[in-house]
């Protein structure tokens, strides 16, 4: 094979690698996790079950020997992150629950944040005046995602090139 369609091949296969790292979870959520929703976990619980579940923080609760979150379930894109193109596709919410201290001042309500832990039952909470039944997930992992910042860029228009020595803004005569 020449050099050149050696280099073209090793160019393709990086570019493949790095478009197939895109798509990977980070190391805490990989793992194979059965398809249960928080919406299922209320209809039939299956405690025990170790499942991955994200979403948007509702609350954030400090209790003496634990945080829990009170979330709004959201389906998990390629990387396990919240889709948020589907932000009104709510799968129900759900209370997550790990040992120690997480700041509320971080974990503020929006925040994407992804699980992994099993399912240890359901709680009932009021929300409004409306009993709301919450499946319960003791957490092993939690993932606070990054704040996505949107940009808007915003380009300069473009200015007229009347060579290199005349002109209002191009050559020496430029500004």
């Amino acid at each position: 094979m020449p050099v050149r369609h050696r280099t073209h091949f090793a160019l393709a296969l990086a570019a493949a690698a790095l478009l197939g790292a895109c798509a990977t979870a980070p190391q805490p959520l990989q793992g194979a996790f059965p398809a249960v929703t928080p919406q299922q976990a209320v209809a039939s619980p299956s405690p025990g079950t170790t499942v991955r579940w994200g979403g948007r923080i509702v609350e954030t609760l400090p209790k003496q020997d634990r945080t829990c979150f009170q979330m709004v379930g959201m389906p998990l894109n390629a990387t396990g992150r919240p889709d948020s193109d589907s932000a009104d596709a709510s799968q129900g919410r759900f209370m997550a629950c790990r040992a120690g201290f997480y700041d509320p001042a971080v974990f503020t309500p929006g925040r994407d944040v992804t699980f992994v832990g099993r399912i240890e039952g359901t709680d009932t909470v009021r929300i409004g005046e409306y009993d709301y039944r919450l499946p319960q997930l003791a957490a092993d992992t939690v993932y606070l995602w990054p704040e996505v910042r949107e940009v808007d860029v915003v380009m300069p228009p473009p200015r007229p090139y009347w060579g290199p020595y005349w002109g209002p803004w191009g050559g020496w005569w430029g500004w």
